[in-house]
């Protein structure tokens, strides 16, 4: 089915009316389950975008990190409780 932003009416279910210009200012429409969003939604990660000092921070930080994984001075843990 292509979606015009008119009125489409599938048989069987009830008409849904989207205007056109709300799809194109908000970039589009999507349709799922709540079967298929409850999924997608568990499955999501939120995306953090770092700035300036912060992000030098946290760069540094992993670099250092990779250095010492690299150097075999990291351990594999199970779990919390082998924490020395």
């Amino acid at each position: 089915m292509r979606f015009n932003g008119l009125n489409d009416i599938i048989k069987g279910m009830n008409t849904i009316t989207i205007l056109k210009k709300n799809i194109e200012r908000k970039g589009g429409v999507v349709i799922l389950s709540l079967e298929e969003y409850r999924k997608l939604a568990e499955q999501a990660v939120p995306t953090y975008y770092l700035k300036g000092k912060a992000a030098e921070k946290l760069d540094k930080l992993v670099e250092a990190g990779l250095k010492e994984y690299g150097a075999g001075k990291t351990k594999t843990l199970k779990s919390l409780a082998d924490l020395d």
